[in-house]
């Protein structure tokens, strides 16, 4: 696992009614099992099933009512929301698959699942289905969706204006939006309804209506709407629906039927299948009832009792899959004729959905698929899991690794989920999926209090959400397991940024003392970065340029974003400053160009602009945004670090906030035990605007210090007060504080804090 972010930064399940049942489904777009993205695109490889309609049955009643509504929806001005709610089984799907395919503007279609309800997963999503139809769309808004879990308004702003570029119409379905009902979701999904250009029309599709100011929309006119009463089949849309081969079903046999259904489609489709081959239709319509129990009584008995052994067999183990192709259902059944079975049982029934043109994946009827994993459970019993762990195996060589922790999940092997997990955790919360790595977490039961890698994860995960607390009881709990090397050193990685969270630089270096090797980018970055931190910049250089080739490598944006901040800091320290700028704006642009730039870690590098900049003005405003960034930091050494340049900066421009800046920037240090730099730094501002004229550490130290201040100085970058001190070395409170004041003067400082920088950057700490 790659640590998903740097220092002090911050960021803060299929359900079976994921591609629910629609009886008529339509034209899809890809063949592929995955979307095989670019691996320089920004957007993550989805199931191509997610990003099209699905594939129209044979029979495909048309609506054409309906496809007037829809039509004069999307024609009247100001309109661009469109409302399709209505319960399971209604025909939305259909409807809209349909519909879709025969207008001539650009349709772009996603199928929600509740994984969805992680907002940068979510709007990953989006921007995968709208790129198909929308020149340049990832590249406009790049890496944004995974800051959408903290402020979705900059994805939603890139995807508006790369629309407008475009004026022709576009149409974007989202379907099955019930499954989606996390309020940052909706929140961001609603600042999108409200920028719409003028040319998108948004569908949402949903059994129930999602928590979005409706009724605003109603009363300006911008939201059309189709009620269950709407999608209802009349008599003439039932007759073409359940009568097989012109052979017609009686009048009144009709009229029982649609009152039975009441309408509704997945009822209809499921009395096709009945009478198609019944010899007494006017018993079977007397027989059926719309209530989903009796819908599922009927399916037991009319549909799996009609079954041939082997499929009826292949049917139930095939129930826990939430899709399948034929190798993946050959994997499970072990069988080697998946694809000739596939084809046959799509082409016989309509209960088996294909969702792609070329017929390589398929999903049950959502009533059906509930039937058969109620029958597989009472039938088949522990055999399920054996079922899911090859279901996880296969996923684990071909398919993809979310599947495979959900059904390592399934089957109980919850160690190998875990390391399945770690493994491409990273990737997700890169991408800002937090969520959705929480929700496959907190299935792992009491486990994850107690496996260090899942600790480590919450650690992490905390850390980003600004919960540092929850992060140092993770730390602290992880500590106490058996750690193989790679866990001991994201114990390092989580121990540095909780010293440099806290303030204490000393404490972060002690860590890294300790560490080995680092394994991945972010724990080269972290030491480097804690290197940089305590003025030791020869040792901290190839720290930082082992992160910066290995970011590379792991394709880790963060900390190529971030890695060039703290070899900015380094130049600056030591001089060199116009390399400081150079990597201070490599990282700026790193950062922009993934939708990184809101990071509270990227302070730092407006905070390096700012003092090496030559255009006043950009000076001043890098300064306050550096600033602000910081103050959304959890940690305080990055938010002294920033306040005291913004402060240096201002009051050298004269500006008005410049001492507010400074005196903020005070009141953050004196909360730090070991400010490391940010200590001498803030002297020396403070010293140059009071008139006063503070020698350097290297002037100062003509007079070595005796033996005796040495083991004072030593334990001055601790939490231990003078009195503490002169009690570990059983000397007198004011023995301890003559050897402090000589220390001072020796090193030319004024403060503990800036004794313990200025003795590091001697070679004394």
């Amino acid at each position: 696992m790659s640590i998903p972010s740097a220092i002090e930064a911050r960021g803060a399940s299929h359900d079976r009614s994921s591609h629910p049942g629609e009886p008529c489904l339509t034209a899809p777009i890809a063949p592929s099992r995955v979307l095989a993205m670019d691996r320089g695109s920004t957007i993550p490889s989805l199931a191509a099933t997610k990003l099209s309609a699905p594939t129209p049955p044979v029979r495909l009643v048309q609506r054409g009512r309906l496809h007037a509504v829809l039509d004069a929806a999307v024609a009247a001005r100001g309109r661009r929301t469109v409302l399709v709610s209505a319960p399971a089984g209604a025909g939305k799907s259909t409807l809209l698959s349909d519909w879709l395919s025969r207008r001539e503007e650009r349709g772009a279609w996603l199928q929600l699942d509740r994984f969805d309800r992680d907002p940068a997963r979510f709007w990953a999503a989006v921007v995968a289905s709208l790129d198909r139809v929308v020149e340049g769309l990832d590249d406009a808004v790049g890496a944004a969706t995974s800051q959408a879990a903290l402020d979705p308004s900059p994805v939603v702003a890139r995807i508006v204006n790369a629309i407008a570029i475009d004026a022709r119409p576009l149409v974007l379905v989202l379907d099955d939006l019930h499954l989606v009902e996390e309020p940052a979701v909706l929140d961001g999904l609603e600042h999108l309804l409200a920028m719409a250009p003028p040319q998108l029309v948004v569908v949402l599709a949903t059994r129930v209506d999602p928590a979005l100011p409706l009724g605003r929309l109603r009363v300006r006119g911008e939201l059309a709407e189709v009620r269950a009463a709407d999608l209802r089949f009349n008599a003439d849309e039932a007759r073409a629906l359940v009568e097989v081969d012109g052979d017609a079903l009686d009048v009144d046999d009709l009229a029982t039927l649609c009152e039975r259904t009441e309408g509704w489609a997945a009822g209809l489709v499921l009395a096709s299948l009945s009478l198609a081959s019944a010899q007494d239709r006017s018993g079977v319509v007397a027989a059926f009832r719309g209530d989903d129990r009796l819908v599922v009584d009927y399916l037991s008995e009319e549909f799996l009792s009609q079954q041939e052994s082997g499929d009826r067999d292949r049917l139930l183990r095939t129930s826990v899959l939430e899709r399948f192709s034929a190798p993946l259902v050959d994997a499970v059944c072990g069988t080697d004729d998946g694809w000739a079975w596939l084809r046959r049982m799509a082409a016989t029934n309509q209960m088996v959905i294909s969702l792609d043109r070329t017929a390589t994946w398929f999903r049950y009827h959502h009533l059906l698929s509930d039937l058969l994993l109620l029958e597989a459970r009472a039938e088949l019993g522990d055999e399920l899991e054996a079922l899911h762990r090859a279901a996880a195996t296969w996923h684990e060589s071909y398919g993809d690794p979310h599947d495979a922790v959900e059904h390592r999940l399934a089957a109980g092997d919850l160690d190998i989920a875990i390391d399945l997990l770690w493994d491409h955790a990273a990737d997700l919360m890169n991408r800002g999926q937090i969520r959705t790595v929480v929700g496959q977490l907190e299935r792992l039961g009491p486990l994850r209090r107690r496996h260090p890698r899942s600790l480590l994860m919450d650690g992490w995960i905390a850390l980003l959400a600004g919960r540092a607390a929850d992060a140092w009881r993770c730390l602290d709990a992880a500590r106490e397991e058996d750690l193989d090397e790679e866990e001991a050193g994201h114990v390092v990685a989580l121990t540095i940024m909780r010293g440099l969270a806290e303030g204490d630089v000393a404490a972060a270096l002690s860590a890294a003392a300790a560490s080995g090797p680092p394994v991945d980018s972010t724990q080269a970055m972290a030491l480097g970065g804690v290197l940089v931190h305590a003025g030791k910049h020869d040792e901290a250089r190839g720290r930082l340029a082992e992160a910066a080739a290995a970011a590379l490598e792991e394709r880790h944006l963060f900390v190529q974003a971030a890695t060039p901040i703290y070899q900015a800091i380094s130049d600056l320290e030591q001089g060199r400053d116009a390399s400081a700028l150079q990597h201070a704006r490599q990282s700026v642009a790193v950062a922009e160009r993934n939708a990184l730039e809101r990071t509270p870690q990227l302070a730092l590098a407006h905070s390096i602009i700012a003092r090496t900049a030559d255009d006043p003005a950009e000076c001043a405003a890098a300064a306050r945004h550096g600033a602000a960034l910081a103050r959304g930091a959890p940690g305080r050494i990055t938010l002294a670090y920033a306040l005291t340049s913004a402060a240096d900066v201002l009051c050298d421009l004269d500006a008005p906030d410049g001492p507010d800046i400074l005196a903020e920037a005070r009141r953050v240090v004196d909360r730090c035990v070991d400010p490391g730099i940010t200590a001498p730094y803030l002297g020396r501002v403070e010293a140059r605007l009071g008139d006063v004229v503070v020698p350097s550490a290297a002037q100062a130290m003509v007079e070595p210090p005796t033996e005796r201040e040495i083991a004072v100085l030593r334990h001055l970058p601790t939490r231990l007060s003078q009195r503490e001190i002169a009690g570990q070395l059983f000397v007198s409170l004011n023995t301890v504080k003559t050897h402090t004041r000589s220390l001072y003067r020796k090193l030319g400082v004024g403060t503990r804090k800036e004794a313990v920088q200025a003795a590091r950057d001697v070679g004394l700490l």
